[in-house]
């Protein structure tokens, strides 16, 4: 049983695949956070902005086999694609998708066309054949997966440093600023008074890192 809180057709909004057209595919429940506001204080990922909860969001649901969701996630790929030469792509994302994410489904994505991203917290083994991972760490929850294709730390958290986690090998190395875009006060200037100012100024002592912003929220779209 697969349980999705939504699954919708959109653009990647940060990171090395930002702009990309996707499916995403936002599987319910969280091991750092129950998604209650009533545990929020209390959680390993306390600033979490995503609502997990459930299956009631927009095509959302419970599937009973890989079969069924990779169908449902299938039906979402615009069909006039297919003489383009666009390779049909995927993100599992949650939530923390590896509580749900297996093999079978992945087989089932692969037999459909699909390229299967993931965006994960890091704190669950990765299952084999996924095509993009990346991983987000949070607070100080262990990070047992040690490669991956992008390593995206939201910015500055006082438990996740950047250099903690330089045992990770990964192809690309991104900072998110935590609340970007920030909203600033009236008349302040925004770059100068965020975390995204911080976010700046650390890859710019530490350039293996680079600076990724959450471009949906700033655009408007999912």
């Amino acid at each position: 049983m697969y349980r999705v809180k939504e699954a919708f057709y959109t653009l990647q909004g940060e990171g090395a695949q930002a702009g990309r057209a996707a499916v995403f595919c936002r599987f319910s429940k969280c091991n750092l956070w129950n998604g209650r506001e009533a545990d929020r204080a209390n959680a390993v990922c306390n600033f979490c902005d995503t609502d997990f909860v459930g299956t009631d969001g927009q095509n959302g649901g419970r599937f009973d086999s890989a079969e069924a969701l990779a169908d449902h996630i299938a039906a979402l790929w615009p069909s006039d694609t297919e003489g383009e030469g666009v390779k049909p792509y995927v993100v599992c994302t949650g939530g923390e998708p590896l509580l749900q994410l297996d093999e079978p489904l992945i087989e089932a994505l692969h037999a459909r066309g699909f390229e299967v991203g993931v965006e994960t917290n890091g704190t669950l083994p990765a299952p084999a054949g996924i095509d993009w991972l990346c991983v987000s760490p949070k607070a100080d929850a262990e990070v047992v997966i040690h490669d991956c294709d992008e390593l995206k730390l939201v910015y500055p958290q006082p438990l996740a440093p950047p250099e903690r986690f330089g045992f990770i090998r990964a192809r690309h190395y991104f900072l998110s600023p935590m609340a970007s875009p920030a909203i600033p006060e009236s008349g302040a200037d925004p770059v100068k008074t965020s975390n995204t100012r911080r976010a700046i100024d650390y890859c710019l002592q530490n350039p293996r890192w680079r600076l990724t912003i959450q471009m949906h929220k700033i655009v408007g779209i999912d």
